[in-house]
């Protein structure tokens, strides 16, 4: 009696979410494709050139005054093919200032046209640099009047020699529909490239990043994706649709387990010959091997859904200083005297630690594996910062752990708990998924509130990612069970396989079971069969 109560409500349950699990499974088996047919872009990083510290002609302090910038909030030194700009953060605004190091002008619309710059450069590769030379060493063989830095960089970037032309660009400081809060960095630039593919490349000018790239392709797959997988038509519901994708996987996971139960309690009956009875016999078995990754999928889907009720702060979580340009009048000699010889400058900013104001000096190693030294540093790896103290240029000992220390007890509370282990993330791995985006980071660990970690960025003086030991397995079930990433031993193609053949199972399991459902239903309304 119990069995058959239990075959007539898996019978029913199964005919209820059979739809909803076919479009995941569906969904899912397209994932790992649109991972892989991604938008062919030449670069995913963007590695800055060295600074030419004979272009820095007006100091930081000085083209601070000159525009009228009494305070800021942060600087940098970028480059547009040999032309060096203060990047400059004005308190309250979002989009960013650029002012020549030759003269002190304004780039107008700096940010935008460094957005193009990048954009390109992503796309492109290095033929964006091809006339970097060019441009410098015209600034070189020309008298300071008859150049005009903004003027040179503005019609570099909006000349499009290269042929390849920009349709629009749109400032974005919030996530939207086709750039998701999963790629976490703001605000960023859509750039809009003229081509067939219509090719959109989002980019970080704070912090020279690639956020996300995206085609007519990848489009197609997103959209099926957000609709199948995600149930985005749901979307104006709120949390109530975290509801329903969670009602509907917790009825899943209860009926494969009730299937699973009817197979190991029912006897096998008579083998024949007839085709429906073959069918049911291949449904039988091949179910009970599906329902293990069933349980597997609907599982950690839950989960997942579930832990998204509690809102994600991370972007709450990060540090902004003000600084005048009296505090900013920074001694290039006394700089490059603190540093090594064979590293060269790619990179400079300002943070503090407590009260105390520090440079933050990014290095390159200047010399390569046959003991020459590289003119432009293109193409080598990012040193860790080191910390000069803004009055007396003397070096902060390990200043990166310090100040990943000082960021995490920030994001602390101002704690003065001392932490358990300190480490540097140089890759994605374990609890510190892709998902989180940055990189390099530190993991700052206490033995409080759940053993809690924090992910700090120190080169943008943010929080990526807070862990505790509560949240780590929903991490952890959503990766393994879910994306299958117990199979990266073998290689991201092997998991990708793996992905997509369980997917596969799941919608062969179900059509299986409606048509065998469907021929009972037609057989009972068959006349002979009521006679």
């Amino acid at each position: 009696m119990i069995r058959r109560k239990i075959y007539q409500w898996h019978r029913t349950l199964s005919l209820i979410i059979a739809i909803p699990v076919i479009l995941w499974a569906l969904s899912g088996f397209l994932h790992p494709i649109m991972t892989t047919i991604r938008p062919e872009v030449a670069k995913q990083t963007y590695n800055a050139p060295a600074i030419d510290s004979s272009q820095l002609k007006v100091s930081l302090s000085d083209a601070l005054r000159i525009n009228n910038y009494p305070e800021i909030n942060s600087f940098r030194i970028i480059q547009i093919k040999g032309n060096h700009f203060y990047q400059i953060k004005l308190p309250g605004e979002a989009v960013l200032q650029y002012i020549s190091t030759i003269d002190g002008k304004l780039l107008q619309n700096g940010d935008d046209l460094y957005a193009r710059y990048l954009a390109r450069y992503f796309l492109l590769g290095d033929s964006e640099f091809k006339n970097s030379k060019k441009f410098a060493s015209s600034l070189d063989s020309k008298e300071e009047s008859e150049h005009d830095c903004c003027v040179i960089a503005t019609n570099d970037v909006m000349s499009s020699d290269n042929g390849l032309m920009i349709k629009k660009v749109v400032f974005q400081k919030e996530f939207d529909t086709e750039y998701k809060s999963i790629n976490r960095l703001l605000p960023v630039y859509k750039v809009d490239f003229e081509r067939e593919d219509n090719i959109r490349i989002y980019v970080e000018t704070a912090h020279d990043r690639l956020g996300l790239a995206f085609d007519n392709t990848r489009s197609v797959f997103d959209k099926l994706f957000q609709i199948f997988h995600n149930m985005s038509w749901l979307n104006s519901l709120g949390n109530t649709r975290l509801v329903v994708e969670i009602s509907i996987m917790s009825l899943a996971f209860i009926t494969t387990i009730m299937g699973i139960f009817i197979f190991f309690t029912s006897k096998s009956k008579i083998v024949s010959d007839k085709p429906i009875t073959r069918m049911r016999r291949n449904h039988r078995y091949i179910s009970i091997f599906a329902s293990l990754f069933t349980l597997l999928f609907t599982f950690s889907g839950a989960f997942h859904a579930f832990q998204k009720f509690k809102p994600d702060t991370r972007n709450d979580f990060f540090l902004e200083y003000k600084f005048s340009a009296s505090e900013l009048d920074i001694n290039w000699a006394k700089l490059q005297q603190a540093i090594q010889n064979d590293f060269l400058i790619v990179n400079i900013s300002a943070i503090r630690i407590n009260d105390q104001t520090y440079l933050q000096v990014y290095q390159r190693n200047a010399v390569d594996s046959s003991g020459s030294k590289k003119s432009g540093g293109i193409g080598l790896d990012i040193q860790n910062a080191i910390y000069l103290n803004a009055d007396d240029y003397s070096i902060l000992r390990n200043g990166e752990e310090v100040y990943a220390r000082y960021l995490a007890s920030v994001f602390k509370d101002n704690s003065n708990a001392k932490p358990i282990e300190v480490k540097q993330i140089t890759k994605f791995a374990g609890e510190y998924g892709f998902v989180n985006k940055r990189l390099p980071v530190w993991k700052i660990a206490y033995d409080s509130n759940y053993n809690e970690r924090f992910y700090v960025e120190t080169s943008s003086n943010k929080l990526s990612v807070r862990i505790d030991d509560r949240e780590v397995f929903e991490g952890l079930s959503f990766s393994f069970l879910h994306k299958h990433h117990f199979m990266d031993f073998a290689g991201k193609s092997w998991r990708d396989f793996s992905t997509m053949f369980w997917a596969a199972m799941q919608v062969a399991m179900i059509v299986v079971g409606l048509i065998l459902w469907k021929k009972a239903i037609k057989a009972k309304k068959s006349p002979s069969r009521n006679s």
